[in-house]
């Protein structure tokens, strides 16, 4: 995960720090995807996304009818939501976390 970006907002001359919100990313089960593939394109697209760590969020999908994948800022949420749905994957609407 990375870090997440602050807003700094000044108010009556006092600074107040906000943290920018973070998105979620959920895969969701369908009938036409295989493991395999649901492993391979979370190995490709989600960094740091170990093969063992693929293959447990897969058996996830599969009988808890979707899993958490990733968490973390909006820009970087929207790329990886984007990529895993242009690669086939049944995926909920991004969420803040």
């Amino acid at each position: 995960m990375t870090a997440t970006p602050t807003v700094i907002k000044e108010k009556s001359g006092q600074t107040i720090k906000q943290h920018y919100p973070n998105y979620k990313i959920i895969v969701l089960n369908d009938d036409f995807n295989t493991f395999k593939h649901v492993i391979e394109c979370l190995v490709t697209y989600i960094p740091g996304m170990s093969g063992d760590r693929a293959r447990e969020l897969a058996d996830e999908i599969h009988t808890q009818g979707q899993a958490l994948v990733w968490v973390g800022p909006q820009e970087q949420a929207e790329l990886y939501h984007q990529q895993l749905k242009r690669a086939g994957l049944t995926m909920a609407p991004l969420e803040k976390a």
